[in-house]
């Protein structure tokens, strides 16, 4: 069970959210096995923008994400054509 959250929300154009959704899926896998403390990894869509919801077994993991080859050199490389503002990323722990 996740302990911490790291959401980040994506202002996404309707017309890009398909490909924004494909970045999602092929960097899941790789989030899950390499990252460490990763606990799950979900995309949520609704009318006025997409979040995507990363599990942690701390606070400090999620930090630590942040920084990764993995977050800045694939991810934020891959979604950067889609994005229509900066994200809006923030860290949760569970009470």
């Amino acid at each position: 069970m996740a302990k911490s959250y790291l959401e980040i929300t994506l202002k996404v154009d309707n017309a890009d959210r398909a490909n924004a959704a494909g970045v999602y899926n092929q960097y899941k896998a790789p989030f899950l096995e390499n990252i460490k403390g990763a606990t799950s990894k979900e995309l949520l869509i609704r009318d006025e923008d997409v979040q995507v919801l990363h599990g942690f077994e701390s606070a400090e993991d999620a930090q630590n994400y942040l920084s990764t080859d993995l977050f800045n050199n694939d991810v934020v490389t891959a979604l950067k054509p889609y994005l229509k503002d900066n994200p809006d990323v923030r860290i949760y722990t569970v009470a």
